[in-house]
């Protein structure tokens, strides 16, 4: 399966509530005890039996894992509701939707907003445009209700896509894209939507945690506001962002069977869960390649794929491995070349490949990434 690089290329080109089912298990309680981390956890983490009938400022969205290929959740914007299906996007910092105003085919198999009908939005002048590592959109800039699971975020500025040519977001099976990087790459100077969240005070902290599923599973989700502690019992590294941009993050080095093959001299490195593989220098493609015995195109023997060693990534002085299970996907390895010049260095992109083997905390009160090894 040939897997596309889909988000996070933006400025570089340019400079819950849900139903679900109960079952019988272990509690927080006994969980947290068996791994020695339950009187850690009580006192970080006092009880308040009144906080049940408040609001808790923290809320979870369900994420749809689509083929372990893409992950999407379900918002809604305007009064009354409409709802969207969009990538919660780590690698872009702007909300859009398709709208009724547009008239690409990529629209019209998709969920379209209608200003007409939204009592609460107010309309503006500005336009958007936004290139994508596989797409693009344009269109105009509009004020309205955001509601994100339970989190009603009001006059959020979002982007009514009037186009949005060509084949990729025809096929996508969601609507839009909201981001979820940093102000200062936002197009038109758009407001990102945790900004506002955080603006308005509808988080109890100032992150969000995602998890993705594995094998098409389910059971992904975000979580604004919180850390969800029973995926962070193996404890979180905390890693400095190299940059206030993108979820930018300094890498020591690459390595396969305790050789250095990459990133001698450190790189920079993105976490996006917009991205679907590990995208990669081409020059140091085609050496994880040839390590690997895969061809020119990633393919590899089916019947080898379980011996193969993993890639470890050093970053801030700790070892974050990949395995097999992980970057094989369908007897293909899970790597895209790339070329992007950076004033540090050289860049790479720890895409979903990457983050299904962590819980990832994206931190903005630190300015940190927080991975806990699942």
């Amino acid at each position: 399966m040939k897997l596309l690089l889909l988000l996070g290329l933006v400025a570089l080109a340019h400079g819950l509530v849900s139903r679900v089912p109960l079952r019988k298990g272990k509690s927080l309680r006994q969980t947290l005890r068996e791994h020695g981390l339950l009187e850690k956890y009580l006192k970080e983490h006092p009880f308040d039996l009144a906080a049940k009938y408040f609001r808790s400022r923290m809320a979870a969205e369900p994420l749809q894992n689509y083929l372990d290929n893409e992950y999407y959740g379900t918002i809604s914007i305007g009064t009354p509701a409409q709802e969207f299906t969009v990538v919660f996007d780590t690698g872009s910092s702007n909300l859009w939707v398709p709208s009724v105003y547009c008239s690409s085919p990529a629209c019209s198999n998709h969920n379209r907003f209608n200003p007409a009908a939204s009592s609460t939005f107010i309309s503006t002048n500005e336009t958007l445009y936004i290139a994508y590592g596989t797409g693009s959109m344009a269109g105009v800039l509009g004020y309205d209700t955001v509601t994100v699971a339970d989190i009603e975020v009001i006059n959020q500025i979002f982007g009514l896509a009037e186009t949005e040519p060509g084949a990729f977001f025809y096929y996508t099976p969601f609507d839009g894209i909201l981001g979820l990087a940093f102000p200062s790459i936002a197009s038109s100077g758009a407001t990102p939507v945790f900004d506002n969240m955080m603006i308005q005070n509808l988080v109890a902290k100032d992150l969000f945690s995602v998890y993705l599923s594995k094998d098409g599973q389910s059971g992904s989700f975000i979580l604004f506001g919180a850390i969800d502690p029973l995926y962070t019992t193996n404890g979180i590294a905390w890693i400095p962002l190299s940059d206030e941009t993108y979820w930018q993050i300094r890498m020591d080095s690459v390595s396969i069977g305790g050789e250095g093959i990459a990133c001698a001299f450190g790189c920079q490195a993105i976490v996006d869960t917009g991205t679907s593989l590990l995208a990669v220098p081409d020059r140091a493609l085609g050496t994880i390649l040839s390590i690997l015995g895969a061809n020119s195109n990633g393919e590899i023997s089916c019947r080898a794929a379980s011996s193969l060693p993993s890639v470890v990534f050093h970053i801030n002085g700790k070892a974050f491995p990949v395995p097999p299970s992980a970057y094989v996907l369908e007897c293909t390895v899970g790597f895209q070349g790339m070329d992007v010049p950076t004033e540090s260095g050289e860049l790479w992109i720890l895409g979903d490949v990457f983050i299904r083997e962590y819980y990832v905390i994206f931190n903005r009160a630190t300015n940190m990434v927080g991975l806990s090894r699942l």
